[in-house]
């Protein structure tokens, strides 16, 4: 088992991160940290809590400047104000709690923000038919066939609601998607739902960064493997480089693991 070369792309880059380091005051959230995004490519992020993984994607997404370190978007230094700088560069993240409401139809919640409207001044107003026809064709372009647009996203499982926020940011333009924990709360055949999806953006030609703690779900749909533990990297791997088992034991913590077992052996 070997990591991955620096450097060593097989698509496109769109972000590169190179040595990137947060601190906050004298605690080192991020140290050092380097992976790339590539189109077409999922890129999965994995680590227990206080890993940095949130961290990480704050500083990808805009939301906190890293203080060390080299951040590239499309190979040019990326200096984003915040998230919406980010946003409309192109990269999309997807949170846990997907800022939907519950109580609105789904074809209100994918154009949340961003509407379309007919007519002008006095007259204008949202073109419904539109936004109800375009949410059905963008939903069924990812394979996924609601029964009714018109009903409430609440009602919808969580895999169903997380792949109508991954089909909203693909349709709005996203080059990037950052998704965080989105399969955390899911049981298995949910969990599943949204890893097809994951691989059906990537087919779209997104760059995908997969946030998770579970290399059970990372490794089926991941092209290289970011391995964080308290701020620092334990190294990227590519697909080819690592099998589920390694993974998995690098994710355990190895030693600590054998230690364990040791310790609570009944033998």
């Amino acid at each position: 088992m070997t990591a991955a070369e620096p450097g060593a792309q097989t698509r496109t880059a769109v972000i590169e991160a190179r040595g990137i380091a947060k601190y906050y005051g004298h605690v080192a959230a991020l140290e050092g940290v380097s992976t790339t995004v590539a189109a077409g490519e999922v890129t999965c992020v994995l680590g227990d809590n206080g890993a940095g993984k949130s961290t990480f994607i704050k500083v990808l997404s805009g939301v906190h400047r890293h203080d060390k370190g080299e951040l590239l978007f499309d190979g040019a230094p990326a200096a984003f104000g915040g998230p919406r700088d980010a946003l409309a560069a192109g990269i999309a993240t997807v949170h846990q709690d997907l800022a939907m409401v519950p109580l609105m139809p789904i074809w209100r919640n994918f154009f949340l923000g961003s509407e379309l409207t007919r007519g002008r001044g006095p007259l204008r107003r949202l073109d419904v038919p539109a936004m109800r026809a375009t949410t059905r064709a963008e939903l069924l372009r990812m394979g996924i066939d609601l029964r009714d647009v018109d009903q409430p996203v609440g009602t919808l499982s969580g895999g169903e609601r997380q792949s109508v926020a991954i089909a909203r940011a693909v349709y709005m333009g996203a080059r990037v998607l950052i998704l965080d924990e989105p399969t955390a709360a899911l049981g298995v055949k949910q969990a599943g739902v949204v890893l097809r999806y994951i691989a059906r953006a990537r087919e779209r030609g997104l760059g995908v960064v997969f946030i998770t703690h579970n290399p059970h779900h990372a490794f089926p749909v991941g092209d290289r493997f970011l391995l964080l533990k308290r701020g620092t990297s334990l190294g990227e791997y590519g697909r080819d480089d690592i099998t589920r088992d390694e993974l998995t034991r690098l994710m355990a913590g190895g030693s600590e693991l054998d230690e364990l077992s040791h310790e609570l052996d009944r033998g």
